[in-house]
């Protein structure tokens, strides 16, 4: 797992198992929220490691952007912590995640500590906010990707979390192409700092146009 800090109390991690799948979290004075999870219970696991030993912050939340296993399988991992998500992701992963679950682990025992954890809090439109230590967090719809598709912006820092509304190459699962576009030119237009993608790596403020204007041209 890699991990690195992108602004004060606000880090980012990289699985280098599966896929570059990404995770962030930031911590308060006393405790931190988590976005998203990676794919294998290892790389959580010492993900939680870094949060409460190295950072010596209990995760009071998590939220999922979306309810695809390699983004919100390792809820699991962090008992007591209150889950917020899209109302789609709480009922996808009610409908379909046992099943998903099941099969994996007839294919990989590493995944028989996994459980099902489902959201607590969930929103269809609009925005939530949430503030942690000095930090303010705006949560709203990015579909595109996948019709419960979330991302989190760290307003003062202008670092947006896009989950899979932002990949290195878009990439489509049951979702739209066109609602896709219209989160692409959202994004593009947000005046950001940093976008944490949901696989790869982070897209600095310099590289934003040209990653916008190429996933633009590849859809």
């Amino acid at each position: 797992m890699q991990k690195e800090r992108i602004s004060d109390n606000v880090y980012w991690f990289q699985s280098e198992i599966y896929a570059q799948v990404t995770a962030g979290v930031i911590t308060g004075p006393q405790w931190a929220i988590v976005i998203d999870t990676l794919a294998l219970p290892e790389e959580t696991l010492a993900m939680r490691s870094f949060i409460e030993e190295e950072l010596n912050v209990p995760v009071r939340y998590i939220i999922n952007t979306h309810s695809h296993a390699d983004h919100s399988w390792g809820n699991c991992f962090f008992p007591g912590a209150t889950i917020i998500s899209h109302a789609l992701c709480r009922q996808w992963m009610e409908e379909k995640g046992q099943a998903a679950l099941e099969a994996t682990r007839r294919q990989n025992p590493a995944f028989k500590q996994i459980k099902i954890v489902l959201p607590h809090m969930t929103f269809h439109d609009g925005e939530i906010s949430l503030r942690v230590g000095k930090k303010n967090l705006i949560l709203f719809r990015t579909p595109g990707h996948s019709p419960d598709g979330i991302s989190i912006l760290v307003e003062e820092d202008r670092v947006l979390f896009a989950g899979d509304a932002f990949l290195p190459v878009p990439f489509i699962v049951d979702g739209d192409i066109e609602e896709m576009a219209g989160t692409m030119k959202k994004i593009g237009k947000m005046g950001l700092e940093n976008i944490i993608q949901g696989h790869g790596d982070i897209i600095l403020r310099g590289e934003i146009d040209d990653a916008v204007k190429d996933n633009m041209s590849y859809l």
